[in-house]
């Protein structure tokens, strides 16, 4: 699955320096994931990082975007060709 940020964001800025993808995009009044772009971080680390370094805990996994671990880094791989 894609993640998804809820709207218990905080707008901190830690999350988007820790995307390897730049997935991750302001929209006011919150951060916003783009799920084409997202992987978690599959292809690079063990678990998302943007999750890590979330200071309210608001990244989730997206019902709307289910994907395996080899959709995601067939991604990755797509996005970093």
């Amino acid at each position: 699955m894609a993640l998804m940020i809820t709207e218990r964001c905080t707008v901190c800025d830690a999350c988007v320096p820790a995307c390897q993808n730049n997935a991750i995009k302001k929209d006011f009044p919150k951060y916003v994931i783009d799920p084409k772009k997202c992987t978690e971080c599959v292809g690079v680390d063990d678990e998302p990082q943007c999750k890590l370094v979330c200071t309210v805990d608001c990244i989730v996994s997206d019902p709307q975007w289910i994907e395996t671990k080899e959709d995601l880094l067939a991604k990755f791989h797509r996005l970093h060709s």
